[in-house]
């Protein structure tokens, strides 16, 4: 499943707009089926600034440890807290309930440099 009203990473995160200027992101289906069992997710401290490209944090399964990147450059302003107690979210919901941080953006425009779904579909397919 890959939502069309979404921008996608080629690391395989999501990136939704959630105001003029901010946006969710999390990790798609395709990452977290790869992941496996989703035990421990490491998030970034509200307020920290981010370049496209910086880590963000981890997320630690069963099979092993995946950094999560920061698919635009920003300040983290809201981080999921409940993935702290309950990091199978992301394999539940990876569209909804898994989502990991939002970010207030420093260049909304940037946005359009993602992925489609179209783009990102092969990417997902292929492996």
């Amino acid at each position: 499943m890959i939502p069309e009203e979404l921008k996608y990473t080629q690391e395989h995160e999501w990136v939704a707009r959630t105001g003029d200027n901010s946006v969710r992101i999390g990790i798609t289906d395709y990452a977290q089926e790869q992941l496996g069992e989703v035990v421990f997710v490491q998030l970034p401290e509200l307020g920290q600034q981010v370049a496209s490209g910086d880590t963000l944090g981890e997320v630690e399964s069963t099979k092993s440890v995946s950094d999560i990147y920061a698919p635009l450059a920003g300040e983290v302003i809201s981080r999921n807290d409940a993935l702290d107690q309950q990091p199978e979210l992301i394999n539940e919901d990876p569209y909804g309930e898994g989502w990991i941080i939002e970010l207030r953006l420093d260049d909304p425009d940037d946005l359009d440099s993602l992925l489609d779904a179209a783009a990102y579909k092969p990417l997902a397919e292929q492996g």
